[in-house]
């Protein structure tokens, strides 16, 4: 298990293992959540990242006829 500390200034290095597992690069922008006071780090990736995602999913069976005008 890696350790990190945080310095006077409130900033904490990623160990270099956790990094290289998560792909981390430099400059990197990371979306930061509190729950139950475990903090967790989201990558924040560009929308045209996205797109094709979903590619091969059935589109059929989300509405009913009813909820058409």
């Amino acid at each position: 298990m890696s350790t990190a500390t945080v310095s006077p200034k409130f900033q904490i290095v990623i160990p270099k293992e956790i990094r290289e597992a998560a792909g981390v690069r430099a400059g990197q922008k990371f979306a930061v959540f509190a729950q139950r006071g475990v903090i967790k780090l989201v990558p924040v990736r560009p929308l045209k990242e996205y797109r094709g995602f979903a590619k091969g999913l059935p589109a059929d069976g989300f509405r009913d006829e009813s909820e058409r005008f």
